[in-house]
């Protein structure tokens, strides 16, 4: 009889083991989503309206006093750091009017619709139209044809983009410039606006809300049109629009993030797709000190299977759901104070993450070579 081992020897041998067994991040999870749920403490599906309002009341000051503060002093050595500072909350505003979208804010319809669209129209977004087609990401995320945001275009739609447009759209600074375009455009492959209430986005029934929110967006832009004809163009650039401007990049960074950086993220089609496979293809990010700033919402995996969840409870969740996940939870990389290694990331991503292949209910992004340079195209890990 073979003595027994240490247990310094039976971890290094379970670390043999895992690290020659080979994990399939596109197989089907050895779990169910109700496991995951199971998994969640009960008081983490609860909503505090009040407490949400607390995050409202308190980013609202920070922008105010951040605004007053820079008119006052209206020193070109303080404008940059102003535009970056309140460009990041105006970002905080738009995650608390997305809690405002999912009904994770709280359980009241009317609140929810009230808070989204102040938070949402001040920022120019069109509350209604951008909620209704994010409710069609969460619940198509990962499948190449429905998702609606992020998601990847086929090599057949990608070599009929002209050469501008391709290196456009995987160049720094453009994809981080790319919301607003979406808003009005949609992405590659796809046709309607957010504004139009006759978009294809839209049911009928959903035609009045697309257009109040639509009307409250233009209503915005009337504002800001008569505080530049009282106050000058150029104030209100330096006060709002340029903060606005690094608003839509974190947007931008932080969502594209969430789907990108992990050569090991499958896309699906057909009956391959589940919501729970789908929904184990997000990533979650550390972004360190602005972590708290913008409400967590780096964390990204348990909030897109459960977007019920305040984002309050969401680091809480996904602790304690992390066991039932297993190695389909990809532990995101630890941040120091700015999230500075992100761009790394973006960088690389951008650089080998292209298009799909056309055909395959499991397909991993490919490369384009003539905009990276490199030899491997991805094609070796379709299934």
């Amino acid at each position: 009889m073979a003595p027994a081992m240490r247990p310094e020897q039976e971890a290094s041998c379970k670390a043999t083991e895992d690290h020659r067994s080979e994990f399939d991040a596109a197989k089907p999870p050895p779990f169910r989503i109700g496991d995951v749920r199971a998994a969640v403490p009960a008081h983490c599906w609860r909503k505090s309206p009040l407490r949400s309002l607390s995050y409202v009341a308190r980013d609202v000051a920070v922008v105010a006093a951040l605004a007053a503060a820079a008119w006052r002093a209206d020193s070109w050595a303080l404008w940059p750091l102003y535009w970056a500072v309140q460009g990041t909350m105006f970002w905080a505003l738009f995650v608390l009017g997305h809690d405002c979208g999912h009904g994770s804010f709280s359980d009241s319809g009317t609140l929810n619709s009230v808070v989204g669209h102040l938070l949402h129209t001040f920022i120019l977004v069109p509350y209604n139209g951008w909620r209704i087609s994010h409710r069609t990401h969460h619940q198509n995320h990962g499948h190449i044809e429905k998702d609606e945001s992020w998601h990847p275009i086929t090599e057949k739609v990608y070599q009929k983009l002209e050469p501008r447009t391709k290196t456009l759209r995987f160049s720094v600074p453009f994809p981080l410039l790319a919301f607003p375009v979406y808003l009005w455009y949609r992405s590659p492959g796809k046709e309607g606006s957010h504004f139009n209430p006759s978009s294809d986005l839209f049911t009928p029934k959903e035609r009045r809300d697309v257009i109040i929110s639509t009307t409250c967006w233009f209503t915005m832009i009337a504002l800001l049109i008569g505080m530049a004809c009282v106050f000058g163009l150029v104030p209100v650039l330096k006060l709002y629009g340029v903060p606005y401007i690094v608003n839509v990049m974190w947007l931008d960074l932080v969502t594209y993030l969430h789907h990108h950086g992990h050569q090991d993220l499958p896309w699906y089609r057909g009956e391959e797709w589940s919501y729970l496979r789908g929904g184990l293809t997000t990533v979650d990010r550390d972004y360190g000190w602005i972590n708290n700033i913008h409400h967590d919402i780096g964390t990204h995996v348990i909030h897109h299977l459960f977007p019920q969840i305040p984002h309050y409870h969401l680091v809480e969740a996904t602790k304690a759901a992390r066991p039932v996940l297993g190695r389909y939870y990809r532990e995101p990389e630890k941040s120091g104070p700015l999230p500075v290694h992100l761009i790394t990331v973006l960088l690389k991503s951008l650089r080998v993450d292209h298009f799909v292949s056309d055909v395959g209910d499991v397909v991993f992004y490919q490369t384009d070579p003539s905009l990276s340079g490199d030899k491997w195209t991805g094609a070796d890990k379709q299934k």
